[in-house]
């Protein structure tokens, strides 16, 4: 049986190597930029040896894909799936969790290559993205679905651009643009359920 590979520091790594190699890209990459980190860097923080990294990971560019694939794989679910919210309020809900947005920009800004496993990655995901919120948009009564989803996501992608280049959060502002957006979309009626007066002692 062959023995685990002694990391760096000459510690026994067990299977746990891969999580550990993602851990530390999860952790380098938001920090300091995907470009700016170096496979020697990932692997000193990883614990691992460059031979582990690459046992794992075919290059760095399988590595930056897996990263990107980890953030939102479902794509919010923690808005999206909820039954507590009405969709107009799973809408306005997007607005309060927006860390997934951020590195699917940053890494098409990053890598110039159309054809990068994620840049494909990140226009994926933002196509998905856009469709979810016009699935929600219909079902909230909008009278342009597309429209309105595609309207909330440029509002959110250009909130989260903004955020990065001004270090400031600009999601409260996008969010108060986003209910203008939603009210102008959707009717009253299809807004506030209808009230059955015949019930009405």
């Amino acid at each position: 049986m062959t023995e685990p590979e002694k990391g760096p520091r000459g510690l026994r790594r067990g299977r746990g190597a891969r999580e550990r190699i993602l851990g530390a890209s999860q952790q380098l990459f938001p920090d300091q930029g995907i470009n700016s980190t170096g496979i020697d860097q990932l692997c000193a923080v990883a614990e691992v040896s460059k031979r582990t990294l690459y046992q794992h990971f075919a290059g760095k560019d399988e590595l930056i894909a897996e990263y990107l694939r980890r953030f939102d794989p479902d794509v919010l679910p923690e808005v999206f799936d909820r039954t507590d919210l009405a969709p107009r309020e799973q809408l306005l809900a997007v607005f309060d969790i927006h860390s997934p947005l951020c590195p699917f920009i940053r890494a098409a800004v990053e890598i110039q290559d159309p054809g990068h496993p994620a840049r494909l990655l990140a226009r994926d995901y933002k196509q998905a993205f856009a469709t979810r919120l016009t699935e929600t948009a219909r079902e909230a009564g909008a009278t342009d679905p597309e429209q309105l989803g595609e309207q909330l996501a440029l509002l959110l992608d250009g909130a989260s651009a903004r955020s990065r280049v001004l270090d400031t959060d600009t999601f409260g502002t996008a969010a108060a643009i986003a209910v203008v957006l939603i009210d102008n979309a959707i009717p009253c009626e299809a807004a506030s359920p209808s009230v059955d007066l015949s019930d009405a002692g």
